[in-house]
C-alpha cells in the first residue's frame, strides 16, 4: 500500500476489481445496445434523429395549437404592414406595439410545451455526456488523478491504494495554491478499477474506467455541490465532514471529426436535432 504517495513513490497493493459498472451506466449500455454499430457520428446523427421527432412530437401533443397558429398569423400580419406602410409613421408604431404583445403571447402559449421538452433532453444530454463527451483511459497511456483538499486540512498525509492492473510512474506533486495533490498513474489491462485514497483515518474510493471502446465515465467525484454533481459527476456525494473536497481525473476529450473539422459532440447534436425537428414539423404539421 502506498503510504508515502505525496511525497514520491510507494508500494501497490491489489484491491478488488469493481464487480459493477459505473453508477448509472447499465442505463446507458442499454441505450447503445439498440445501435448495431460504435462510432460515435452514426450513433449522434440516429439519437439526433429520434430526438428531433420526439421534441416535435411533445411539442405538439402539449401545447394548443391553435392558438400558436393564430398568434403566429397575426405576427406575420403585423410584420407585413410593417413593410406595406412604412411611409406611415402611426400605422408602424402600432404594429410594433402589436407586434411586442403578439410575441409575448406566442412566448406564453410556447413556454408550457417547451418546459416539457427541454428538461427531459437536459436529463438525456446529462448521461450521454458521460458515454460520449470523453474518452475512458486507454492502457498504457498515462493520466491524472487529482485530489483537491479543505484548505484547513494537511495534504502530506495523503496516501492512495491502487489495483495491481494501475501503477504509479511519478512522484506526486503539490500544488499548494490551490490545495491540490496530483499523481501520474497508467493502467496495464482494461477494466472497472477503484482507487482509495487514504487522508488520515478517512478513505474514499474514485472509479476509473479504462477501456478501449465507448463507455460511460466519471471525471469527477466531489463533496456537496449537488447541482454541479447532478450534472458533471456519475458518483455519490463524498463524505461531507472528511478532509477531501473533490478527486478527478483527466479523462481525454471527445470531438467528432467531420470533413477534417473537430467538434463536440453536443454542439453537432444540437444542429443536427434542430434540423430534423424542422423536417418532421413540416411532415407532421405541427404549429412551433
Amino acid at each position: 500500500m502506498c503510504r508515502n504517495g505525496c511525497e514520491g513513490w510507494g508500494t501497490s497493493s491489489s484491491v478488488t476489481v469493481l464487480a459493477k459498472t459505473l453508477p448509472g451506466s447499465a442505463w446507458a449500455a442499454g441505450v447503445f445496445k439498440i445501435f448495431p454499430f460504435t462510432n460515435p457520428l452514426a450513433i449522434v446523427a440516429l439519437l439526433s434523429l429520434v430526438v428531433g421527432l420526439a421534441m416535435v412530437v411533445l411539442f405538439g401533443y402539449t401545447s394548443d395549437q391553435k392558438a400558436i397558429k393564430v398568434a403566429k398569423d397575426q405576427l406575420k400580419a403585423h410584420l407585413l404592414a410593417v413593410r406595406l406602410f412604412r411611409d406611415q409613421l402611426p400605422v408602424v408604431a402600432g404594429s410594433y406595439a402589436k407586434i411586442l404583445r403578439g410575441t409575448g403571447r406566442y412566448l406564453r402559449l410556447a413556454f408550457k410545451p417547451l418546459v416539457y421538452v427541454i428538461i427531459p433532453i437536459t436529463g438525456l444530454i446529462v448521461q450521454l455526456d458521460r458515454c460520449l463527451g470523453s474518452r475512458a483511459i486507454q492502457t498504457g497511456t498515462p493520466f491524472l488523478l487529482t485530489v483537491r483538499m479543505d484548505g484547513a486540512r494537511e495534504m502530506s498525509g495523503l496516501a492512495l491504494e491502487l489495483p495491481a492492473e494501475i501503477a504509479m510512474t511519478a512522484p506526486a506533486v503539490h500544488v499548494p495554491a490551490e490545495n491540490d495533490v496530483v499523481w501520474r498513474l497508467a493502467a496495464s489491462r482494461e477494466g472497472d478499477y477503484e482507487i482509495n485514497i487514504v487522508a488520515g483515518a478517512d478513505s474514499v474510493a474514485k472509479k476509473v474506467r479504462v477501456s478501449s471502446e465507448l463507455a460511460r465515465v466519471s471525471a469527477v467525484r466531489l463533496r456537496g455541490h449537488f447541482w454541479e454533481r447532478l450534472f458533471t459527476s456519475g458518483e455519490s456525494a463524498l463524505p461531507s465532514g472528511g478532509a477531501i473536497e473533490s478527486i478527478s481525473i483527466n479523462y481525454p476529450e471527445r470531438n467528432i471529426e467531420i470533413a477534417g473539422y473537430e467538434i463536440n459532440w453536443i454542439v453537432l447534436f444540437f444542429v443536427l436535432s434542430m434540423i430534423a425537428g424542422y423536417l418532421f414539423k413540416e411532415l407532421l404539421g405541427i404549429q412551433i
